[in-house]
């Protein structure tokens, strides 16, 4: 068996500094009118229309905003730009979780978004893969947290854990996250997904089967013994790298995707130019789409269709992408 390793300014009133002089009285004062119910209808009316234009404006401008008709959505319209950037709109903080503190996991490293006005939000726990250490996918953290997840990057009990183990670990993690840890009160218990990478990939697979619950799935260069997964009902994304020679696409990445039920919302990206540890570096294609499927299945944001749906083309950077469309049917 291969061993693979995981590694605003506000403006203000304008003084022009003019003096100006009272108004002449007028010889005639022209005679008040008398105002109607009528006049102050129409007066209320164009207040009213006013203010509302004046909250959509508002709405569409706050970076935290949320769709009336989606309590979930989190952040301003995405753009090509926005889910390619190192960096998305939310600050992040991070607190370290000592393996001596918990069970059942190794430990590892919180990002959340420090914004309190947005209400909660979705989490995803990432796991490393064989031999490999919570370093190899931390770049992960803040990069989505900053589009608005709690993302728990982890260790796992010992770097030689397979991939059963390692979705086990990522169940215990998601449970210490949104019951034990101190940024509990910040995570929607109903929304969340597992990551991982090589075995850790493996490990997403299994902790999908296992927590029917999950909202999204995502095994990079994933590795695992078992090769079908009917079971799955959470959508899946799986990322395979075409150059990959420890968990080749062809025995891997490939067969876990096809044998997801065909019902399934699910995807498959081929990295184009890339190798089994493509995903132990920051990589904006990983990241683009790594986003896109989190925003649409944990917040049900339909906003991200647009990066899912049309399938993606083969470029300098994919090498195949399969799905299905459209999304949610």
């Amino acid at each position: 068996m291969p061993s693979p390793a995981g590694a605003p300014t506000v403006a203000g009133p304008v003084d022009t500094g003019a003096p100006t002089d009272p108004p002449a009285a007028a010889a005639h004062p022209t005679p008040r009118r008398n105002t109607t119910r009528e006049d102050d209808s129409v007066v209320k009316r164009h207040l009213a229309a006013a203010a509302a234009l004046s909250s959509l404006a508002f709405l569409a401008a706050a970076p935290g905003a949320q769709a009336a008709d989606n309590p979930y959505q989190r952040g301003p319209a995405p753009t090509v730009s926005s889910i390619e950037a190192a960096r998305g709109s939310y600050a992040v903080s991070q607190t370290s979780v000592s393996s001596l503190s918990v069970t059942g996991f190794g430990g590892g490293t919180i990002y959340y978004p420090t914004s309190t006005s947005d209400g909660t939000f979705g989490a995803v726990v990432i796991s490393p893969g064989f031999t490999a250490y919570e370093s190899s996918i931390a770049w992960l953290g803040p990069r989505l947290a900053s589009q608005g997840f709690v993302v728990f990057t982890i260790d796992t009990l010992t770097t030689l854990d397979q991939p059963d183990s390692r979705g086990r670990q990522l169940l215990a993690a998601l449970d210490h996250l949104t019951q034990r840890s101190s940024v509990r009160g910040r995570v929607d218990a109903t929304r969340l997904g597992v990551m991982g990478h090589s075995m850790g990939g493996g490990g997403t697979l299994e902790a999908a089967k296992s927590r029917p619950s999950l909202k999204a799935a995502i095994p990079l260069t994933g590795w695992n013994t078992d090769k079908t997964w009917p079971e799955i009902s959470t959508p899946t994304l799986v990322v395979g790298a075409d150059g990959d020679t420890v968990a080749p696409v062809a025995t891997h990445s490939e067969p876990f995707y096809e044998t997801l039920p065909a019902s399934l919302d699910k995807a498959y990206l081929e990295l184009n130019g890339a190798t089994h540890f493509t995903p132990n570096s920051s990589n904006t294609t990983i990241a683009k789409y790594s986003i896109s499927w989190l925003k649409r299945f944990i917040d049900n944001d339909t906003r991200y269709d647009q990066f899912l749906c049309p399938l993606p083309r083969p470029s300098l950077t994919i090498a195949e992408y399969r799905g299905t469309c459209p999304l949610g049917s």
